[in-house]
């Protein structure tokens, strides 16, 4: 972990020397050297988002096959709920649960902390794009597609000329990102209790 933030560490300072503000809410994958640089820089209040879906095949990997299909539609039952307060009732169910059931599963639940539920600070109308880092690696992978058979790009401009061409070309296609009529509001301080 610290070797990781010690590479990534680097490169946000570039970015913030090159006046890149503290953004008010990041969804990350679950890398902890990351998150690690990302809270060195910009401190341990950054609303950080662990993504829903990496979180989940996390857990499916901690659980006998025979329980996938349960262990998905609670971890679904949770995530999916539509209030703040559903989801950490539901969270407090699943711990108690999955901790006589598998062990390990609810120790990885726990292990993300409140860091997996940080969506629900937002407008709920964002929460479906806010929960998981699949809009953003949906565009990567597409962008990483078309410039493979390409070494070395012109220059630093054309990346971004490139990726608004395809996008307004059509060439890549995202879905609809959800919640974006309410990004200016405030995110509302909802510390989630993490005892079950």
């Amino acid at each position: 972990m610290a070797a990781f933030a010690a590479t990534v560490r680097p490169h946000l300072d570039d970015l913030d020397a090159r006046g890149l503000k503290r953004p008010d809410f990041v969804i990350v994958d679950g890398a902890p050297g990351l998150e690690a640089a990302l809270t060195a820089l910009w401190g341990a209040e950054l609303p950080i988002q662990r993504c829903t879906v990496h979180k989940h095949r996390n857990l499916l990997g901690h659980a006998p096959k025979a329980m996938h299909d349960e262990l998905t539609e609670d971890y679904r039952d949770m995530i999916y709920a539509e209030t703040a307060a559903e989801v950490e009732t539901r969270r407090r169910a699943f711990l108690r649960k999955w901790r006589l059931k598998c062990r390990a599963v609810a120790d990885s639940l726990e292990e993300a902390g409140k860091r997996l539920f940080a969506f629900t600070r937002l407008d709920p109308s964002q929460w479906r794009s806010a929960r998981t880092t699949n809009a953003i690696e949906r565009l990567n992978e597409e962008f990483r597609r078309r410039i493979k058979t390409q070494t070395v790009l012109p220059c630093g401009a054309t990346v971004p000329m490139l990726l608004w061409a395809l996008l307004a070309s059509g060439q890549i296609q995202m879905r609809k990102v959800d919640g974006w009529e309410t990004l200016s509001q405030p995110l509302e301080p909802m510390p989630l209790h993490l005892a079950a």
